[in-house]
């Protein structure tokens, strides 16, 4: 539900239902209420509780997953965590209008009381509605087909988890960058390559089709809820016109940069985790990162030096090694 949708709801409309809810008669009120007076009351609760969603649900969860633009404010959340929290929001809602059968003197604190309940309830009841699991486990019959693995069972679970997720990876089906973190907190190894998680993805996903019904209910029927990537275009130029570019290269530089310095970072938080030195820790991720495969640092200034060249040098300074990790540090809040 947009803010557009509440613009005519005023303080006195928030009043009132705090002293309906101190009167013990919101939830009442809400059961009978025509849609007219109904809406109303709606948006009043709305107007209460999207500042507490924001501070206590979003902005945390938008710092966790490395969104510092989302976590600044409503203004800045990018699409797919805008639809997030206006489905939290209205799902305590939802939850105030059902649950408010009570005197609540204090509506507000109340209501900061039942942000989780809330959400996750209706968090477990949308993956419910597509065949996802509300609350995946792994199963024995699928650990024992692992071979007893414990990196493999999490990755049965984290495939199950995302499988009811309405986001997607990008143009990919899985979030494999993500996984290739979670797998070196699990294993104590160095973060895998993209390879090696492909790999294993599939070995799991050949597992869950032992039992095809299962599979096809609870990975497959949610999957299909995804909106499909986009096909790239043909290469043959003289079969089909040529793609439009909606970005420029530079664009499309620090989307790749972005999403290299994601993935950086995950992998030396892990290895902070473990006791790592700092310096060593971004050392080690950055040149295995950033140091081959690139195309946005070759067209980076390197002064005439080859890129893996310019890269050692600048790890080798010092001065700018230690401006480096600080950054790194003071991003993972250490």
């Amino acid at each position: 539900m947009s803010g557009s949708t509440h613009a005519a709801i005023g303080p006195a409309d928030v009043a009132g239902v705090r002293r309906l809810a101190r009167a013990g008669r919101l939830a009442g009120s809400a059961s009978a209420a025509p849609p007219g007076d109904l809406a109303r009351l709606r948006g009043a609760v709305y107007t209460v509780a999207w500042p507490l969603v924001f501070s206590r649900i979003t902005r945390p969860l938008e710092r966790r997953r490395r969104h510092p633009d989302c976590a600044r404010g409503l203004e800045w959340l990018r699409p797919d965590c805008l639809d997030r929290f206006h489905d939290d929001v209205e799902a305590v809602v939802e939850h105030a209008l059902r649950r408010a059968t009570g005197p609540i003197e204090n509506f507000d604190g109340w209501l900061a009381t039942r942000l989780s309940p809330a959400t996750v309830d209706a968090h477990r009841r949308r993956r419910g509605e597509i065949g996802a699991l509300q609350r995946p486990r792994l199963p024995a019959w699928l650990g024992e087909a692992l071979g007893g693995e414990a990196w493999l069972g999490e990755l049965a679970v984290q495939i199950l988890v995302w499988a009811g997720v309405p986001a997607t990876a990008g143009a990919e089906l899985w979030p494999l960058d993500g996984w290739a973190a979670r797998r070196a907190e699990v294993t104590g190894e160095p973060v895998a390559d993209r390879d090696t998680l492909d790999r294993e993805v599939r070995t799991v996903l050949a597992a869950m089709r032992t039992r095809p019904q299962w599979h096809a209910e609870h990975v497959e029927r949610p999957l299909g809820h995804k909106q499909a990537p986009v096909a790239p275009m043909p290469a043959d130029a003289s079969a089909e016109p040529a793609p439009l570019e909606l970005a420029g290269p530079d664009e499309v530089d620090d989307a790749r940069l972005a999403g290299l310095a994601d993935r950086a970072l995950r992998a030396i938080e892990v290895r902070l985790d473990h006791g790592e030195v700092p310096a060593a820790a971004v050392t080690a991720v950055v040149r295995r990162v950033f140091g081959g495969g690139v195309s946005a640092l070759d067209r980076m200034p390197h002064h005439g030096s080859a890129r893996d060249e310019w890269l050692a040098t600048a790890l080798a300074d010092e001065a700018r090694l230690e401006r480096i990790v600080g950054t790194v540090l003071a991003v993972l809040g250490r």
